[in-house]
């Protein structure tokens, strides 16, 4: 009976331990940054991830919601009529934002969450970066895709806005809590 009850709380105590290291890695990227959660996602999938990641590494959530919703039929890129199509094909194009995020100079480190299109960020992206104040503050990509990789944005991002502190980004199509902790905390 007592090696039966030692064995289990020796189980108790690994487990406590496992927790605890866990906690203590991603205190280690929390207590050196405030973290922003930021994201655009037309459909719901970018901002499921974009909520774990808050949850993993206790930054604050901010959807990055532009200023008139986009439709079912915005998002028609099979028609090359369709907003999204359009703003797409443009460059230049910068979808108005419904709000800016005030006191974005107290964040250290921005997650900057987005779905693929066209094999780039969408142009409310652009939007986000350029309505707020970057400069010196780490930004790390991620999205989402049905098909496409994240490399063309990201390169495409980079290049658009040299002057910005960015980290490698991650395509986190169905990504479990796990993979995502263990990408966090390989972030360098």
């Amino acid at each position: 009976m007592y090696r039966l009850l030692l064995i289990l709380l020796s189980v108790v105590g690994i487990s406590t331990a496992t927790g605890a290291q866990q906690r203590q890695s991603m205190n280690k990227i929390q207590s050196n940054h405030k973290i922003l959660v930021a994201y655009f996602s037309a459909t719901g999938t970018t901002a499921r991830v974009a909520k774990n990641i808050a949850e993993i590494t206790g930054g604050e959530l901010y959807e990055i919601v532009p200023s008139k919703s986009y439709t079912n039929a915005d998002l028609d890129w099979n028609d090359k009529k369709s907003r999204s199509s359009v703003e797409m094909n443009d460059p230049q194009s910068r979808p108005a934002l419904k709000n800016k995020k005030g006191n974005i100079q107290e964040y250290d480190t921005i997650f900057l969450g987005y779905p693929i299109w066209w094999d780039l960020s969408p142009r409310i992206i652009n939007t986000f970066i350029e309505s707020h104040a970057l400069k010196g503050k780490v930004l790390i990509p991620f999205a989402t895709s049905g098909g496409s990789s994240i490399t063309n944005s990201v390169k495409t991002l980079k290049s658009t806005y040299p002057e910005l502190n960015w980290k490698e980004g991650k395509l986190l199509n169905r990504t479990d809590k796990d993979k995502l902790r263990v990408w966090i905390e390989g972030i360098k």
